[in-house]
């Protein structure tokens, strides 16, 4: 029984976490089985496999972890890195904050590369960093793809670039937990060494799943890093993969039955058409924005995410009186303005199993919103602008042709 009941369906519209297909809830509606059983090792292996198609790897390791994206990033930085090494990370949000504060409290020696909140990282002082560091002290370049506090995404591809033009060594550890999946992703062409997502964004499962993917380059850095791990050690995973029964603890039998239908979903729509389908999404909310006359808190179009927009409000409103309201009359969840933002914007997800007409709905009840809280909107203008988009941009649904 909900604790705070509303008729009809949540809107939910927050970066994650997202709405869960039915599918995927019939799949983990299960009891419990023996994980050492054949079953499940078989169902394993083939999640494995298939979680290197939405990284976009033939060469790197999987691993799936019960946890958050927050696990993810400890197993990522444990085990490849040693305490006192040298890193490179970008802060330009709320999340990429965090992931910073993780790597100084395990001891790593952070170079913080900071922009104002609304901009993409900061590359030309990658580049005069990678520069002048001829002795290879830098020993990971951290990034989050998608910082979801500000609606950023960074340019993965140019930071590659950058560090094979100054035939740097230092690994490159992507945080792609509100990306992969719903954004272009690409391990292998763009040579991320470790990359990470969680089950709860763009993947549709519930939280609880920390997907981690090595490669080889960092399997290898993995045999001399000194950080103390145990349950995210990848030997003990390896271990078990060796072994044909993958499992070094007991794994949530269900979480493993959702991503294995969420995986199938994806894969019946097809990856390519999941990220289209995504940035269709983005430019619609985008259009709205504009239409209504607001900023969009993303400096530039070049940083645009496809996967949440942080919406600018004027200063004689209150964000946080936005989504209070959302929430209490129109039973719609939006995202709160973070730290520094906090206050000044308010968050519209559009990213995991989400359609045209679920995104017009969410849209139709922020500009009643706005009018609540005394935005002189015009109702329907937004509505307009992002319908008047997709009419014309919309496929057919592929398995209905």
């Amino acid at each position: 029984m909900d604790y705070y009941y509303g008729p009809g369906r949540n809107h939910l519209f927050v970066p994650g976490p997202v709405n869960i297909p039915e599918q995927v809830l019939r799949a983990m509606n299960r009891n419990n089985e023996d994980y050492r059983s054949p079953a499940i090792p078989a169902m394993t292996k083939s999640l494995l496999e298939d979680v290197k198609k939405i990284f976009k790897t033939t060469s790197g390791t999987p691993f799936l972890f019960p946890t958050t994206g927050t696990g993810a990033w400890e197993s990522a930085l444990t085990n490849t890195l040693s305490p006192g090494d040298r890193t490179v990370s970008f802060l330009i949000g709320q999340f990429s904050l965090l992931w910073i504060d993780q790597q100084q409290r395990l001891g790593f020696n952070v170079d913080v590369v900071e922009s104002d909140w609304g901009q993409g990282a900061n590359l030309e002082i990658l580049a005069s960093k990678l520069a002048e560091d001829t002795t290879h002290t830098i020993k990971a370049v951290c990034i989050v793809h998608n910082e979801t506090a500000t609606g950023v995404t960074n340019n993965l591809a140019t930071v590659r670039k950058i560090l094979d033009h100054y035939q740097h060594p230092a690994l490159l550890l992507v945080d792609g937990v509100s990306s992969i999946c719903a954004l272009d992703f690409r391990m292998d062409e763009w040579g991320v060494d470790v990359a990470l997502t969680g089950s709860q964004k763009a993947l549709s499962l519930p939280t609880g799943l920390g997907i981690v993917c090595a490669s080889p380059k960092a399997l290898e850095a993995s045999k001399t890093a000194k950080s103390v791990r145990v349950f995210f050690d990848w030997k003990d995973y390896l271990k078990f993969y060796n072994m044909g029964s993958y499992w070094p603890y007991t794994p949530s039998i269900q979480l493993l039955y959702g991503l294995r239908a969420a995986l199938d979903l994806i894969f019946e729509e097809g990856l390519d058409n999941v990220i289209a389908r995504h940035t269709r999404l983005a430019k619609a909310t985008r259009l709205a924005v504009e239409a209504w006359g607001l900023k969009n808190c993303t400096q530039k179009d070049e940083w645009f995410s496809d996967t949440v927009t942080a919406v600018v409000v004027p200063p004689y409103i209150e964000s946080s009186e936005v989504v209070k309201r959302a929430w209490k009359r129109y039973n719609l969840s939006l995202g709160l303005g973070l730290n520094k933002v906090a206050g000044k914007v308010f968050r519209i997800g559009h990213l995991g199993n989400l359609n045209e007409l679920q995104l017009l709905g969410c849209l139709a009840g922020v500009e009643m919103i706005l009018k609540d809280v005394g935005y002189p909107v015009q109702l329907g203008s937004g509505v307009a602008a992002a319908s008047a988009y997709l009419q014309n941009s919309m496929p057919m649904i592929p398995s209905r042709i």
